[in-house]
């Protein structure tokens, strides 16, 4: 192997020899133009700015809210930079001005452009693979990690040496033969399986600390928990593996930590570091879950807290449901408005619950069966404002009986999120339909149903400005996601 190597760096050597060095430049500037309201500028203005193109490049990134069915995104950027921007245009004003890369999305329309000038220009087809590298995130509504992808693909295929291209590496690669490739990839896999191992380690240590730090606490709170108690008896059934559970932790952690370098570079001793993970950050939130089950249902000093973080899920629900009930198909719709009026309850019944708790006219037991039905309640009420949003975005029975299983099976597939608590070991941590869930479920719902619309209604990349744009010829295209 060492011999091929040898060889395949000999071959490399000669063949570049007169090749120059590619340039790592950061953008000279990032500007946004997010007229469409999508894009979460925190994540992306450091993503963006520590992405290094070969020469130094000024990025823009543009969102503009279209029409669905239509296609106005090429000449919406130019207008847009005529009329606030003409620095990205020649100085006769017919191309993008140099050193610049436009990448621009239409949410509501679903194309994604790409547009640079004279000295940054790619090819068509390179053009076509930044868009796509967008697309898959676009179609989710991840606008953010979507916008973030495209310009990392751009910065990739700007300024492209030749030895870089694709045909290149093509002929290099069967020249130099499968053995090669089939060494290195063997090497890529080795380092990524090293990277993940000890990221997993260091997930499961940390949980592995807490619980072995509060073993004796956590027998002391299991201990006093009521078992007359719903909520007490079967959190002190989930406790009865406890101690077996913390054994099989503790030779997995043995186990894991008894691993070379080189053995965690195997993927079958990977899955041993993430079956440890993952069991002591189970058993982590399970003690969490005891110590709060005991204080909580004996109302011993900390109770509040132990509360609040049982009402924590419902809360950033409620938090999260002005943004859902602003979408456009869900304005005017009666479940739209029971959901509002729900909202604005429970805060109430919240803080009710809190101060009946503290004077004793409710107890903690009756507060979790409260606090369980309602989220029951705003399970059945998303529910049926899904059914409703899907009668107002598809267009045919077809159309929503697509979105309906997307809907479905994102909802099945949620496998919950969050730390645990008491109604979630009880129950289950995705027993109960969240607003995050639903969110995420309907999105990729009507993200089916614009891609077939797309796929049937579109003809392939733009590349023109329309009547708009005069004589302008500036390089670049968009495409439909």
């Amino acid at each position: 192997m060492k011999k091929i190597l040898a060889v395949v760096a000999l071959t490399m050597m000669t063949m570049l020899g007169g090749a120059p060095a590619a340039l790592a430049s950061p953008p000279t500037d990032v500007v946004v133009e997010d007229t469409a309201g999508v894009l979460y500028q925190p994540q992306l203005l450091p993503a963006v700015k520590a992405i290094s193109f070969r020469q130094p490049t000024k990025v823009a990134v543009v969102t503009i809210a279209g029409v669905a069915g239509t296609n106005v995104l090429n000449a919406a950027v130019l207008e847009l930079a005529r009329d606030k921007h003409p620095e990205w245009l020649s100085s006769d004003g017919q191309k993008w001005a140099d050193g610049l890369f436009i990448l621009a999305v239409d949410p509501i329309a679903r194309k994604v452009g790409t547009f640079m000038g004279e000295d940054r220009k790619v090819s068509p087809e390179d053009q076509d693979k930044i868009q796509e590298s967008t697309k898959s995130l676009f179609a989710q509504a991840q606008w953010t990690d979507g916008t973030i992808a495209g310009v990392k693909k751009g910065a990739a295929l700007i300024n492209r040496p030749w030895y870089l291209s694709p045909g290149f590496i093509v002929t290099t690669c069967i020249a130099v033969g499968a053995a090669v490739l089939g060494f290195g990839a063997w090497l890529v896999l080795r380092k990524r399986n090293r990277v993940k191992a000890q990221a997993l380690m260091k997930t499961g240590d940390a949980s592995f600390a807490n619980v072995s730090l509060d073993l004796e606490v956590t027998e002391l709170n299991a201990k006093t928990i009521p078992q007359q108690s719903t909520y007490g008896a079967q959190v002190l059934e989930k406790y009865r593996n406890f101690s077996t559970s913390y054994a099989q932790v503790t030779a997995l952690n043995q186990q894991s930590h008894a691993f070379s370098q080189r053995d965690i570079s195997q993927g079958k001793n990977v899955k041993v570091v993430q079956a440890y993970a993952d069991a002591a950050v189970e058993l982590d939130g399970l003690d969490d879950v005891i110590a709060d089950t005991n204080t909580l249902l004996n109302k011993f000093s900390g109770w509040e807290a132990a509360w609040d973080r049982q009402v924590r899920p419902l809360r950033d629900d409620l938090d999260k449901l002005p943004e859902l009930l602003n979408r456009s198909e869900a304005r005017g719709l009666e479940s739209a408005a029971a959901l509002g009026s729900f909202s604005v309850q429970t805060q109430d019944y919240l803080q009710l619950w809190a101060s009946q708790i503290h004077n004793g006219t409710l107890t903690p037991e009756s507060a979790l069966d409260r606090l369980k039905e309602t989220r029951a309640e705003l399970g059945q009420l998303l529910s049926g404002h899904s059914d409703a949003m899907i009668g107002q975005y598809a267009k045919t029975t077809s159309e929503a009986d697509r979105m309906r299983r997307t809907v479905c099976e994102q909802r099945n597939y949620s496998t919950g999120h969050g730390r645990p608590n008491i109604l979630g070991t009880v129950y289950g941590m995705n027993v109960f339909y969240t607003v995050s869930t639903f969110d995420h479920a309907y999105s990729s719902a009507r993200s089916s149903v614009d891609s077939a619309r797309s796929s049937s209604s579109s003809g392939g990349s733009s590349t023109g400005y329309g009547s708009s744009g005069g004589s302008f010829s500036g390089s670049g295209s968009s495409s439909s996601f």
